[in-house]
């Protein structure tokens, strides 16, 4: 017999910044701006994701807006936090390597999803894996989430072996669902359960 429900997910207000074992993740300010225009204003970063190289007015006005937002309070909303580099100990070098953003998708039904994007430059080190995973704690370990999704461009390698690394399930490959930037694109989408982040964290 299948599980019952759990209980709905409860709004999420984090303490910042977040610790992992090298980085702090926190709210984007305006001071991230350069940092962000690094890698937000590329078109290689861009090619696979639905934003365009992305202008520096622009990134300062998502720092004003969308990306203000410091807490998950009812479906529909999400949080984008940035990815910054941390020495050993306490002390901080203020390196953006990326940004992670949780969207809370259905109360009803405990659903999210996971995002990322991060600046080449710092590549091949972990860091959007430790985020990534960071953020999928607090979907499920701090707000009770039943399912978090991941969806991804085909063509986007990178994006697709962290989505597996983060121990993700490819449930489904969409083939040539939907015209994006002029041309037909395949969707992989990932998933994971709660059940399945806690028995992976179990190990």
């Amino acid at each position: 017999m299948a599980d019952e429900p759990g209980p709905r997910p409860a709004p999420l207000r984090p303490s910042y910044p977040i610790r992992t074992e090298r980085l702090l993740l926190r709210p984007l300010t305006a001071g991230d701006a350069d940092a962000l225009l690094a890698y937000r204003g590329r078109p290689d970063v861009s090619r696979y994701v639905p934003f365009e190289p992305m202008s520096r007015e622009y990134i300062l006005e998502l720092i004003a807006g969308r990306w203000a937002r410091t807490e998950l309070t009812d479906e529909g909303q999400s949080l984008t936090l940035g990815a910054e580099v941390a020495e050993t100990g306490l002390a901080e070098t203020g390196e953006l390597a990326g940004d992670v953003v949780l969207f809370w998708h259905s109360r009803e039904h405990a659903g999210g999803e996971l995002g990322y994007v991060f600046n080449p430059a710092l590549g091949g080190r972990g860091y959007a894996t430790e985020a990534a995973n960071a953020m999928l704690r607090l979907g499920f370990e701090g707000m009770g989430l039943h399912r978090i999704i991941a969806r991804i461009d085909e063509r986007n390698e990178p994006s697709v072996k962290l989505a597996r690394r983060l121990g993700m399930r490819q449930e489904a490959r969409l083939v040539d669902n939907e015209i994006f930037k002029g041309e037909w694109s395949t969707e992989v989408d990932f998933a994971m359960l709660a059940s399945e982040w806690y028995a992976r964290s179990r190990r």
